[in-house]
Formats: C-alpha cells, sequence, structure tokens
C-alpha cells in the first residue's frame, strides 16, 4: 500500500520582474513546469493513494493561468491513475481569511479530488481498508483530536500546519501564521503514515511523521533552504513515497526549473570599490554552470556604504541582464567596540537597544528584492517613534 506524499506546490508564485514571451511571470512559468515534471514521476510510481499538504497555490485568489494549470495536472493524475485517491487540504496560502469568502480548491471535488478546505474531514476508502484524516489550516477551526479511527488498516493523517519548535529562523514568513501543533498533539506512533505540509524543505518530524517540504524555491527566503538542505544533505526539493506495509520510505527529487546559485561570500573588509569588483568579477567567472539564466545571490560582508557606491554599477547591469536575477546582499560592518580611555573603564560595553535592533535587522533574512539598507533604516525609524512615543506618555513630575 504505496502513498506519495507531496506539498506546498505554491502554483501562481510570481517573482521578479521577467515575462515569458506569452506574457506570464517568468517564475510562475518555472513553478508550473516544476509542477508538471514532478506529476509526471508520480505518475510513473503509480501509488495507491496521493496526498497533497496544502499550498497548492500562492494566494487564496490565484490567477487563471494558475487554476487552469492545477486542473491540468490533477486531471492528468485522475486520468492515468484512476483508481487512486487523491486527498488534498487547504494550507495558509489557500485558506481565504474570512467565512464568506469561498476557497478556490472546492473547485476540484467536481473531478474527483477529495478535498478538506473549511474543516478536518475523514475520508474513508473501505476496499483498500484505508482512512485519511485531513485537516485544513483554517483560521479558528475547531479542530479534533488528532487520533486515527477505528475498523481500518491504514489510516493517514494528512494537514498543513507548524510543528512547534521545528522550524528555523530562516522558515519565518510575512503571511498569515500557519497553525501551531505540539508534537504530542499528532500521535504519530498511532498512525500509519503523518502527512504535513508548510515547511518548504524535507524532514522527519518524528516516527513516520514527515513534512515532504516544497517542489521548488517559492519561499520569501530560498537561500535558507539551500544552506539547510546542504547541511542536512538533502537532494533539493521533491516529493515522498512511503509504503504503509513494509514501511519503506523514499524521497524523491525533481529538478527545478530554474536553478539557484548561492555564491561565496566576499569579505570586503580593507577593501576600496576597485579591489571589491575584482572579488565580485571573480566570483561570477568562477560560478559553478555560470550565472547565466540563474537566479543567482552573491553576499558581500563588511563593506562600506560609500564602497558599495562606488562600484561598477555597469558590471553589475552587465551580470543582471545575464542572470534570470542577480542580487548583490551588501552587509554593513559591525560597529567597533569602544576602547580604553572612552569613559567605560576598559569594561565590555551593554549594547543599547537601537544598536541590538540594527543588529537583527542586519541579520534578518530578507526577500531578495528588499534593500537591505533601507530596510534598516526604516526599522529604526519605527523604533524611534515608538521611543518618543513611550516618552510623551509618561507623566510630569512636579518638584
Amino acid at each position: 500500500m504505496r502513498l506519495v506524499h507531496l506539498a506546498d506546490l505554491h502554483l501562481g508564485f510570481r517573482q521578479y520582474q521577467r515575462l515569458t514571451p506569452s506574457g506570464i511571470n517568468q517564475r510562475e512559468a518555472d513553478v508550473a513546469a516544476t509542477v508538471l515534471r514532478a506529476t509526471a514521476q508520480i505518475v510513473d510510481l503509480a501509488p495507491e493513494l496521493i496526498v497533497i499538504g496544502g499550498d497548492i497555490f500562492h494566494t487564496v485568489r490565484p490567477s487563471n493561468p494558475a487554476i487552469v494549470h492545477a486542473y491540468r495536472v490533477l486531471m492528468q493524475l485522475r486520468d492515468r491513475l484512476p483508481d487512486t485517491p487523491i486527498v488534498m487540504v487547504a494550507g495558509n496560502h489557500d485558506a481565504p481569511r474570512t467565512a464568506e469568502t469561498g476557497c478556490i480548491l472546492r473547485l476540484f471535488r467536481e473531478i474527483g479530488v477529495f478535498v478538506a478546505d473549511a474543516k478536518a474531514e475523514l475520508f474513508t476508502f473501505p476496499q483498500q481498508s484505508l482512512a485519511v484524516l485531513a485537516v485544513p489550516d483554517v483560521p479558528g477551526i475547531d479542530r479534533p483530536p488528532l487520533l486515527p479511527p477505528d475498523g481500518f488498516t491504514h489510516r493517514v493523517l494528512l494537514m498543513h500546519g507548524e510543528i512547534a519548535g521545528l522550524l528555523p529562523a530562516h522558515a519565518a514568513s510575512a503571511d498569515r501564521a500557519a497553525i501551531e501543533i505540539q508534537p504530542a498533539e499528532l500521535h504519530a506512533e498511532q498512525w500509519s503514515y503523518v502527512a504535513l505540509g508548510h515547511y518548504h524543505v524535507y524532514r522527519e518530524v518524528a516516527t513516520r511523521a514527515y513534512y515532504s517540504g516544497s517542489l521548488d524555491y517559492t519561499s520569501s527566503n530560498p537561500w535558507g533552504e539551500l544552506r539547510e538542505e546542504k547541511e542536512q544533505r538533502i537532494p533539493g526539493k521533491g516529493f515522498i513515497e512511503h509504503d504503509l506495509v513494509s514501511g519503506a520510505h523514499r524521497f524523491h527529487p525533481v529538478q527545478p526549473s530554474r536553478p539557484l546559485l548561492d555564491l561565496e561570500y566576499v569579505d570586503a573588509s580593507g577593501m576600496s570599490a576597485q579591489d571589491l569588483d575584482s572579488a565580485i568579477k571573480a566570483r561570477v567567472d568562477t560560478a559553478p554552470g555560470g550565472i547565466d539564466d540563474r537566479v543567482v545571490r552573491l553576499t558581500v560582508r563588511n563593506v562600506a556604504r560609500h564602497v558599495v557606491r562606488e562600484l561598477d554599477h555597469a558590471a553589475l547591469r552587465d551580470y543582471r541582464k545575464r542572470a534570470m536575477h542577480f542580487h548583490l546582499d551588501t552587509r554593513r560592518p559591525d560597529p567597533l567596540p569602544r576602547r580604553a580611555g572612552d569613559g567605560s573603564g576598559g569594561r565590555a560595553r551593554r549594547a543599547t537597544l537601537p544598536e541590538l535592533v540594527a543588529e537583527r535587522l542586519r541579520e534578518r533574512a530578507l526577500p531578495a528584492d528588499v534593500d537591505r539598507e533601507q530596510f534598516v533604516t526604516l526599522g529604526m525609524r519605527y523604533l524611534k517613534q515608538a521611543e518618543d512615543a513611550a516618552m510623551a506618555a509618561l507623566p510630569v513630575l512636579e518638584s
């Protein structure tokens, strides 16, 4: 009894300003092509069950091309695997924020897909002695106890959400937070398999409980995902094949349509603008596979603002023209510590609140198209406004 578990397709995901000849955002087209490749791999495996752990679309109101593509993909699975049930749940990107707004996933019930979009639902398949408890990520949902039903040989829990304490800092999102689940709530040892969606990196949570990860790099910080995949020796994005009888488990990589390349960082300490131009050129010229048509990031640490202004911007424009997207992530030096004789008596000085906030803002993972210095400046402005408001609210003490 083999199932395939995939999640976080994010069809309709858009990024950067490049368009295809037909006028579709290039990254949207890339993700659609990746999902199509994954579909072909799943058809070849011919599993007995397919579960999709949410975030089928990137937005609650996806574009028409995204809806059509999802329909084609699911129809291909239905036509090629007519005896294989497909069960999906809504993720936080799919679920509307208001009850009166319908969820687009309901459309796929018309072609025989089992969809849980507004409440938890138990789908049963008596011929296979199979039950799937599907729990969508819906604000204010009345979530039932996550316990398997009696009377079935194979019992699968499918849900979209965040296992408390699991996600690393780079996975933090500006989107509405997913529902949080305590690890003990899963009762993972009682299920045949627990299929999770939301976290974009393949990961084991507990016995027979897994995040499949996303099919492509569709988060606000793909560079953190690349780093984690490298550290954990995970071969990129993909989906899971799991046998509910034997326990055989396999992660199937899916080749992304647009490779991402995070170049080795440059430490610009003591460099002039000309020195840094040469170092950047060396990184670009020796990039594995080159930078052409790829999404590329080069981080430069310890670089002063005036050095960035004096860089060869014609060369940078050429890199951006060659790559699908080229992001030069420049980071200023850390503030120098106080020296003896500055009034601190040689003791270590505690950082001020503005210094701590600025440091955290400089370390925070950002989308590739967000200027870090503007981000830090805006954050410091908000902090100053908050401090001024707090001071104004203090009572006046009379002598």
